[in-house]
């Protein structure tokens, strides 16, 4: 075999091993809303790594905490060192910046500003590892029975796993715990303290008709992720996809999902 031969061989392997990487396991589930009856469901408790859609837990305990009084929006916190470093997404936070909650938690709930998240956890508990323990605590009482958080914002971290199922109920406990901080997940910008920030979701939000709300996450690890929670005539669903390919990929198929779940439930 010629030298060339062997150069082109060897760069054909290195391909399909990193395409073989950079391709995470799929999983999906489709919930009826109202009653919680599985419409659709695929590899739904397969633990897997939820990305950005960790931000989901750690804004429903900050959402617990402004409730009781913990906390409050106009709070201003002081940004970390380990906040300031996170990788991106990001804000943009600056060691010893004070900024206001309620700017930290659009930055994490538009945007999935992992250094946002970071701020948030290191305000309510003083540690991301006491929130990341609090997180646990409410995801146990949730019934979350197959997740596990080790951080704030979802970067990959060994351990730190969930399942579409898990995921779905989380949103939808969102969506009627916290109505009032619900439309967060609808924004498709807003302003976050430092600059206005776009929402990772908003081409679903424009797309998807009758979307209320939408979370977004992608890692290496995780894939392309999503949940949404989408309304029609009295009908509402949740859909969560977990491994997408590609943005693309994955709103078409949360799109799918979507027409498939309101089709089941018209024809009953």
């Amino acid at each position: 075999m010629s030298v060339l031969r062997i150069v082109i061989a060897c760069f054909a392997i290195s391909f399909i091993c990193a395409t073989a990487v950079v391709s995470a396991p799929y999983a999906a589930i489709v919930l009826d809303a109202k009653t919680g009856r599985v419409l659709h469901a695929e590899n739904a408790d397969t633990r897997l790594h939820p990305a950005g859609l960790t931000k989901l837990m750690s804004l429903y305990v900050t959402f617990d905490a402004l409730e009781t009084g913990m906390i409050t929006l106009d709070e201003k916190v002081r940004i970390s060192k380990k906040a300031e470093v996170e990788p991106p997404a990001k804000l943009g936070l600056r060691s010893g910046q004070r900024i206001k909650l309620r700017y930290l938690i659009r930055a994490a709930g538009v945007k999935g500003a992992n250094d946002a998240s970071t701020a948030i956890a290191e305000a309510v508990d003083g540690s991301e590892s006491a929130f990341a323990r609090r997180m646990n605590g409410y995801s146990k009482e949730l019934g979350l029975t197959r997740s596990t958080w080790k951080n704030a914002h979802g970067l990959t971290e060994k351990g730190h796993l969930s399942t579409a199922r898990d995921v779905a109920t989380l949103f939808l406990a969102h969506y009627n715990d916290f109505p009032d901080y619900f439309n967060l997940f609808s924004r498709i910008r807003t302003h976050a303290g430092l600059r206005e920030v776009a929402n990772s979701s908003r081409r679903l939000l424009s797309n998807l008709r009758g979307t209320e709300g939408a979370k977004y996450g992608y890692t290496r690890a995780a894939g392309f992720n999503s949940a949404a929670i989408v309304s029609r005539g009295n009908k509402t669903i949740v859909v969560v996809v977990f491994g997408g390919r590609s943005t693309a990929t994955l709103n078409k198929r949360v799109a799918q999902l979507t027409d498939k779940g309101f089709k089941e439930l018209w024809s009953e």
